[in-house]
């Protein structure tokens, strides 16, 4: 017989048309919902057959009540809003959110990964966002007795929820190329060590496919190094002014913080943004509506949201839980001021 496929909570947020955060907030009876958005959840659950985890139920045969959430770095917008919205969701499920940040450094995610018992004796679940483990490392973390969900990640045994990092990537570049620009840089961002994130090489690959499409290659001296930081965007743009002979006429940043920064070295050397370089970034940080920038926006809070009450229900109800899924949510181009077609 067919399984029987589960309602999700992304099922109840698509058909009432509301954030998942907000409908995680509204099922649970926490505040600051309006008496509107409370009905159309309630009705679009009802709808769906969809039951959320009692608020505050400890775990059946769980030993701590604790849930830790493993972030690359815990100093970036995107990692400290994925963050948040997954502590909030765990808290409100009744237990107890430990945020570990893996700082970067490759010692790190080894000493806990490598042999996660530790771990396991410290916590009943784990939510890990954008970690990039290693072979052996998602094996032992399979064995090791946890429920396990993550962000952003594929290929893994778990819950995972995320965005396609490569059509976005691709839909980046194909706006710019649109708009008739054949000369683009890509400013990537990794991680220091074994720290890095997983969307780094698929932003990559997007950029690649889509100028491929177009039977153009990147240019070598124009993907530069540029972190998931401000100060790096600068640096790498700097870079690409002082160093990589001819300009490209258009840059993709491998995210909105980078292209923060890429605005600034832009101005730094007289330049701008978009007479002379136009300029994309992804995430749709909340600073990118102020600067105009252009960029493919992701729902960060609704996918560590979305995958946290996944981590709950497999705590809360195991005898509820189907099989682990790999759950894509919807990006957006915010077409603003920093593009323009190209008029060379």
């Amino acid at each position: 017989m067919a399984e029987v496929k589960r309602a999700t909570i992304k099922d109840v947020a698509t058909l009432s048309g509301l954030s998942i955060c907000t409908v995680s907030r509204a099922l649970r009876g926490l505040p600051k919902i309006s008496a509107s958005a409370k009905a159309k959840v309630e009705d679009a659950a009802e709808k769906l057959g969809y039951r959320p985890s009692a608020a505050a139920a400890r775990l059946r045969g769980g030993r701590t009540g604790a849930v830790a959430i493993v972030v690359p770095t815990a100093t970036t917008w995107y990692f400290s809003q994925a963050a948040e919205a997954a502590e909030e969701i765990i808290a409100d499920g009744g237990l107890d959110p430990m945020l570990v940040s893996l700082r970067g450094q490759e010692q790190v995610q080894s000493r806990i990964f490598d042999d996660p018992a530790e771990l396991a004796q410290k916590v009943d679940g784990l939510l890990m966002i954008d970690v990039d483990l290693t072979a052996p490392q998602t094996a032992a973390l399979s064995a090791s007795g946890l429920e396990v969900a993550s962000v952003g990640m594929h290929d893994v045994p778990w819950d995972n929820v995320g965005i396609d990092n490569v059509a976005a990537a691709k839909e980046a570049t194909n706006r710019l190329l649109a708009l008739g620009h054949w000369d683009i840089a890509f400013l990537a961002g990794t991680q220091t060590g074994n720290g890095k994130t997983r969307a780094t090489e698929d932003r990559r690959q997007g950029f690649e496919l889509a100028l491929a499409e177009h039977d153009a290659v990147p240019h070598p001296d124009w993907v530069i190094e540029a972190g998931y930081t401000i100060e790096g965007g600068r640096q790498a743009m700097s870079e690409l002014i002082q160093h990589r002979g001819n300009l490209p006429t258009a840059v993709f940043a491998g995210c909105d913080e980078v292209a923060f920064g890429a605005l600034m070295a832009l101005k730094e050397h007289g330049l701008s943004c978009p007479e002379d370089i136009s300029l994309i970034g992804i995430d749709d940080h909340p600073m990118s509506w102020v600067l105009g920038l252009t960029t493919i926006g992701q729902p960060v809070a609704d996918e560590a949201a979305f995958a946290a009450t996944l981590l709950l229900e497999r705590l809360q109800k195991p005898d509820e839980a189907g099989r682990p899924a790999n759950h894509l949510l919807p990006t957006v181009l915010a077409d603003r001021t920093t593009t323009r077609r190209n008029r060379a």
